[in-house]
């Protein structure tokens, strides 16, 4: 089982987005291909600014809502 999202990070992971979210890695992909979830590759990896994270679901209860 993956540890929640660490809160004393600025950025994480996909693996830390896909399970936050329980979603695929595709569909985590799809998200930061398509700009829906900000992100920036550090070296090879690909981090997603905590606060971007906070935005995307932010707005996705905003639009159930």
């Amino acid at each position: 089982m993956t540890a929640p999202i660490p809160t004393s990070h600025i950025a994480v992971t996909v693996p830390e987005v896909m399970a936050a979210l329980k979603y695929s890695r595709g569909k985590v992909y799809d998200l930061l291909r398509s700009r829906a979830m900000p992100s920036y590759t550090e070296g090879r990896c690909r981090r997603i600014p905590l606060d971007a994270l906070r935005t995307y679901m932010n707005n996705r209860l905003e639009d159930a809502a």
